[in-house]
Parts: C-alpha cells; structure tokens; sequence
C-alpha cells in the first residue's frame, strides 16, 4: 500500500495561520479552509511539536468518513513517520467512530489520538471539517495543551512530512512508512467486544426479535458499519432495522444532528407511526445518540437520570455506581435520582474533558450532557452506540416499553420539563451584544419577578475542579427561580457560520402534580419571560428558534 521510495523534507510557510485556535471539540471550520495548502499540515504540525512522547509513541488516527477525511488521513500518516512516531493505528477506509477511538487509544497504551471530524456539522464540499486530539486517557485533550497547541501554531514557519506517493485505500494488514509501523485494523471488533463485556446482547437479541420492532438512523454517518454489525449481524435484527448506514463524504446531504428537526424522518417514524416500538439516531462521529419511542421523545436530561435509575439492569454496572455528573444546562432530573441512591452528583461546565477528570479519578461511572450525549467510565467520550444499548438492555430487563419506563420513572421522582432552544448562525456582533447586555443585568436581577416567580440566583456559572482544584469560569448565564425553575442562556462555539445562541428551559413538577403537559406549554411562562428580558427575538429578528428540542 505505502510506496519504498520516500524522502523526508521540510516545507517552508508562507506565514503562520492565525485562526486555528482549538475549541472544547478541537478545531473546527469549514472544509474549504482545511483543503487550502499548508493549513492541515500546520495544525498537525503544531500537534505532533507539543503532544508528549511523540518520539517513539503510538498514535490511534481515524474519522467519521466526511469529505477529505482520507486526504488528511494521508497526510498525518506521512507526518507521523517524519516526527519519529513508532507505530500508527488506523481503521479500514479511515473510518472510525469517537468513542471507538477513545478504546483503542486505552488498550493500546497510545501517547493519543487524532479524530477527524466536525461531530454533527454537516459534511461535504461545501460543509465543515475538523480535526480534535485526544491525550493517553483517551478522552479529549485538556486545555492547556490545546492553549499550547494554539500558541506554537502561531509561530510556525515550517512543517515536516514524508514526500512519498499519497495513499488513497486503506486495507486491512500492517504496512511500513519510513521506520514507522501503520496498523489498519478493522475498527469495530474491539469496541464490540468492549459493548459485549457490559450487555447481555443474548437478552436484547431475544427481546427484539419477540415482536419489539427497533429502528436505528446513522444518518449516512460513521456509526452505520457498527450498527450494522451489532443490530444485524449479532442481534439478526432485519435490514430495514439500520437507516442510512452507510457513510458518506457529504452524509448524503443530511445533518448529521440527531435531534427532532434534523432526523425528522426518524421521529416521524416514532412520533407518528406504530410500525416501531423503539428508535434512535447518532451524529457524525457516533458520541451523541436521540431516543425515541413509540408516540415518545425522551429529551437527553431525562435519558441520563433514567439510565442511572435503572443501572442494575446492565450486567456491567450490577457493582453499583460510584457517582453521576452532568453539565451545568443539562436539567437536575438526574440529581434527583443521585440522592436517592445515595451518591455524588457533579454540576460541570460543558465539554466532556471535565466528565474526564472525574472518571480518571474514580469519582464517577455515569455522564451526560442535555446536547445528546451520554457516557460512562468504559471511555472517555460520550457514546451514542453504548446509550442506545443501554436503553435496549434495559427495556428487555423490565420488559416495558419507552413511554412506560419514562411514566414509572416520573411517578417516582417527579418530572423535570425541560427544553433546549437554539437560535443558528446569528452574526456574530448580535449574539454576543446581546450576550453581554444580558451578562451586566445579572447583579440588578436578584429579588424581581420573572415567570410569577421570584428571581433567587442569576450569575455566570462558574466552577472549581474537585480534582485538581482548577477554576473555570464564565460558563453560562443563570436566572434561578424560588420554585426550582431555571433559565440558562448560553453562546455556542461549535458551529463554523456566525454564532449559536443557546437557550435553556427547565420546571420542576412533583410526582403528584400534571406529569402529561407538553414541554412547551409546560415552559412557556419561562420561554416568554426570557425572551423578553434578553430581548432575544427583536435583538435577532428571529420570532423562533432554528432548533427546538
């Protein structure tokens, strides 16, 4: 596969590039900017200057299958032989799903991993790429590190690669580049065997086939060969059980966003058809997952508490749960259920690196954010695959169907009405003027009404590390009822076209109150409030969100 004649050499830049700053899922932008001449390579570059044990290490290497995903492939595997990597892990056609790759980085003892992908941005020519590092625990790279990547890219004025013939097929076998060894390997064999030590996939293969009918949307995405695999090939689910399974440089002109507007089709399928008793989707590069059942949504905050509630279910958490965590947007639904299993409950800020620490340090088993992902201690990514097993299993345990296992749960606990609220690609100068109006108003807002409630907290989340005591701050914009509701608002670094401004809902109702409203009007005292307050509709000249969910 890799040509004998190569040559190692250093191409000079022109200037350094100043736009690649790394955000909390690496670095993001349109796939225009990542084909222009020396700007991959200036950011690997930066990487492989910066990452310890570069020298002699291992590095896990593989995407979501987007456009120029094998190009960039190529061209990071001819760099890693010129900075002296030993041994280079690859997937077969580069695919490679996030949590996946987290596993293999862990097993194979690797320095990290490079992951290409733009999660669930769109893909394509005209879409987005990215390019994300994961350190030695598999989980993504901290702060610093990106902070030092970021400052060296600065700097740069020349690269090192190997000129040889570029590759565009990646077989299954192990190859020789330089002195350096590329193992592609099939890329889902060991993460089903991870997903086989924590399920009972007997259980669920039986459950299914007993006239429990499942659809799962890859949405042309990375998860489909694992879905497929699993589902089909294991479960012997039929092949109308995997949509869209196939992974495409452009996914097939879908968004790769598992929420109600952009798998439209899948919720349909639920929402509005009885031909499926359960559904789910995932993202581009399989770490988020949508839940749905038969006439149900299950919104994220609700899936993560009901998961921790019904642990015992999976044969892999039978041990117990050390501790749960959850962002900070994400609804207190599951701190309810962390009381009364008498364990700790963390409140980060977003960004799975936090989830991390607390995993790395045993404090945790169980993570997840109100953006589609949930987790656990078998990675250190969120996982969309393993959450929908999660939720197989525990439907075949308690051989109860998703509407029933979410009433049970909420007559139990109470329900926490909650909805995200996401207004897209706002120019950059409205969202964050409005963002900073409404930041100075916190102080003035203790005390005053807001949704006929009275106003007790409204300040800029901050947070301390409980393991290694670092601070971070200005996470998010808190107004904090007396009843228990809040609001949060929110700016979004993960779209590459102007600004996403995030706003979230939450109300809580106790067990014995109205349990069957839907979200919307249960929050719409709340939705008008803020709204109003932050002037969000007439500041933006958007009467409604892009995306509700």
């Amino acid at each position: 596969m890799f040509s004998s004649k190569f040559s190692q050499v250093k191409v000079k830049l022109p200037q350094p590039f100043t736009d690649q700053k790394p955000g909390t899922s690496g670095l993001r932008k349109s796939t225009l900017r990542f084909q222009e001449q020396h700007y991959l390579e200036s950011f690997v570059e930066s990487i492989f200057r910066t990452l310890p044990g570069v020298n002699g290490g291992t590095l896990v290497l593989g995407g979501d299958g987007r456009y120029g995903n094998k190009r960039a492939i190529d061209t990071i595997l001819r760099m890693a032989a010129a900075h002296g990597i030993q041994k280079v892990i690859t997937t077969f056609d580069g695919v490679l799903s996030t949590p996946a790759a987290s596993h293999l980085i862990r097993i194979n003892k690797a320095i990290g991993g490079i992951i290409l992908s733009a999660s669930h941005n769109p893909g394509g020519l005209s879409g987005d790429f990215g390019v994300k590092l994961n350190g030695a625990n598999g989980g993504p790279a901290s702060e610093s590190v990106t902070d030092e990547i970021y400052n060296f890219s600065k700097t740069l004025t020349e690269y090192n690669i190997v000129d040889c013939e570029s590759i565009s097929s990646f077989s299954v076998g192990t190859y020789k580049l330089a002195s350096t060894i590329v193992e592609v390997i099939d890329g889902i064999e060991d993460y089903l065997n991870l997903m086989q030590k924590l399920f009972d996939f007997d259980l669920i293969s039986s459950y299914i086939k007993n006239d429990f009918p499942i659809v799962f949307d890859s949405l042309n995405a990375v998860t489909g060969p694992y879905a497929k695999r699993i589902f089909l090939d294991i479960f012997g689910a039929p092949a109308e059980t995997v949509r869209n399974g196939i992974p495409l440089e452009d996914f097939g002109g879908i968004h790769p966003d598992p929420n109600l507007t952009y798998a439209k089709d899948l919720a349909d399928l639920l929402l509005k058809g009885d031909r499926f008793s359960f559904g789910a989707a995932c993202d581009g590069d399989g770490d988020r997952n949508m839940i749905l059942g038969r006439g149900c949504f299950v919104n994220p905050s609700d899936s993560l508490a009901i998961l921790a509630a019904n642990y015992d279910c999976v044969p892999g958490y039978s041990q117990g749960l050390s501790g749960v965590a959850r962002s900070m947007p994400t609804s207190s639904a599951v701190d309810v259920v962390a009381k009364d299993l008498g364990i700790k409950c963390f409140e980060t800020p977003t960004g799975w690196k936090f989830f991390g620490n607390l995993l790395d340090a045993n404090q945790i088993t169980l993570c997840g954010e109100e953006s589609f992902g949930t987790g656990s201690d078998h990675v250190r990514e969120k996982d969309g695959l393993w959450a929908v097993l999660f939720w197989l299993q525990i439907l075949a345990k308690k051989k109860k169907s998703v509407s029933e296992i979410m009433k049970s749960h909420w007559l139990k606990f109470g329900r926490h009405y909650y909805s995200r609220h996401d207004y897209e690609s706002i120019p950059s100068e409205v969202a964050n003027s409005l963002y900073q109006r409404l930041s100075l108003m916190l102080p003035t807002l203790k005390g005053q009404s807001f949704a006929d409630k009275k106003i007790q907290i409204a300040d800029d989340f901050s947070y301390t590390d409980p393991v290694d005591n670092s601070v971070t701050s200005n996470q998010g914009l808190r107004i904090m009822l007396d009843d228990g509701s809040r609001v949060v608002v929110r700016l979004s670094g993960t779209g590459t076209q102007g600004a996403t401004l995030r706003v979230y809902l939450e109300k809580f109702v106790a067990r014995t109150g109205n349990l069957d409203q839907n979200p919307q009007l249960a929050l719409d005292s709340l939705i008008k409030s803020i709204d109003s307050l932050a002037e969000i509709s007439s500041r933006t000249g958007m009467p409604t969100p892009t995306v509700i969910t």
